[in-house]
């Protein structure tokens, strides 16, 4: 692909996530099943929230939204991962990688700020449950979600459109799986300062604001929960938000590892592994998190099996 110091980059080649020639077959069967499982559950989850009568409350609203967001970022990411591990010379596109990255970062802010949302839902329901369908009435639902989606993807054009005016020269080959910005910016043979900082102001701020709200919404509910007398509301107030405080824990942990290492131990071989885990593994377990824990969605797949067999 380069021929000089100066050859302008028309392609990239991914490394993949391992480079072991052995290890490629396998690993595509594993990604296989677990891209199977993302698409199957996460489609089970939005046909039950759209069909189902029962489950047309703003929580299932907002668990359709995150199934969606959780279904697309897979989808930007394995189906590419897939084919090379099947071909030889793991090549994309100057532009199919910016799109890539551009796919990427619209799902996974939406998600951040997505989960935000489903936590103040929570809280609502729980610590103001007289006024809960006011508060998150169906035009406040539709204006949340709208305002997610629409940030995601000002964010995304921003931050793609930041990385990719940087100049890449003769080094072409991507440490990693998909077209991430920290890999991206390695190669690039101009001054990265700019579009480090972007990453960095735009990632810090989206956390620190959506933990924010996560951890004083969930504040707020452990009070309430504590101040219900009887055991049963108790036990019975904390299963309405279990499912969500253990998919927030598991993405917020992954992203919070990944992001609070220490310089001397942080490597791109470290981000891989992490971004397996919240590209392909969370997308894949958010459907069970929600469904396994869930009633509700357990008697909505019930009967909507009954009624497609009948």
């Amino acid at each position: 692909m380069a021929h000089g110091n100066f050859t302008r980059v028309t392609e990239f080649i991914l490394t993949g996530v391992s480079e072991r020639t052995d290890l490629q077959i396998p690993l595509f069967f594993v990604f296989l099943v677990i891209y199977g499982l993302t698409v199957t559950g996460n489609l089970s989850i939005i046909t039950l929230t759209s069909v189902d009568s029962r489950l047309q409350t703003p929580m299932y609203f907002f668990l359709r939204h995150l199934a969606i967001i959780n279904l697309g970022n897979s989808t930007v990411i394995a189906p590419k991962m897939l084919i090379n591990f099947l071909v030889k010379r793991h090549t994309t596109s100057y532009y199919e990688c910016a799109i890539q990255l551009g796919g990427f970062l619209v799902f996974i802010v939406a998600e951040i700020f997505i989960l935000a949302v489903m936590a103040y839902d929570r809280y609502v329901a729980i610590c103001n449950p007289l006024l809960y369908m006011a508060v998150v009435s169906r035009q406040v639902c539709f204006l949340l979600v709208s305002l997610t989606y629409l940030y995601s993807f000002s964010t995304s054009v921003v931050t793609s459109f930041s990385v990719f005016s940087m100049a890449y020269c003769s080094l072409n080959v991507i440490n990693h799986f998909y077209c991430d910005i920290v890999p991206l910016l390695a190669l690039s043979c101009s001054d990265t300062s700019f579009p480090e900082t972007v990453v960095f102001v735009s990632a810090s701020t989206n956390l620190m604001f959506s933990i924010t709200v996560v951890v004083a919404s969930y504040f707020n509910i452990i009070l309430s929960i504590l101040r219900i007398r009887s055991s049963e509301g108790r036990k019975r107030a904390f299963s309405t938000c279990a499912s969500h405080m253990t998919a927030v824990s598991v993405f917020y942990g992954t992203l919070l590892f990944m992001y609070l290492q220490p310089r001397n131990n942080h490597s791109l071989e470290t981000d891989k592994m992490a971004s397996v885990f919240y590209t392909l593994v969370i997308p894949m377990l958010n459907p069970m998190i929600y469904s396994l824990r869930n009633k509700d969605v357990k008697a909505a797949l019930k009967r909507f099996l009954t009624n497609s067999c009948c």
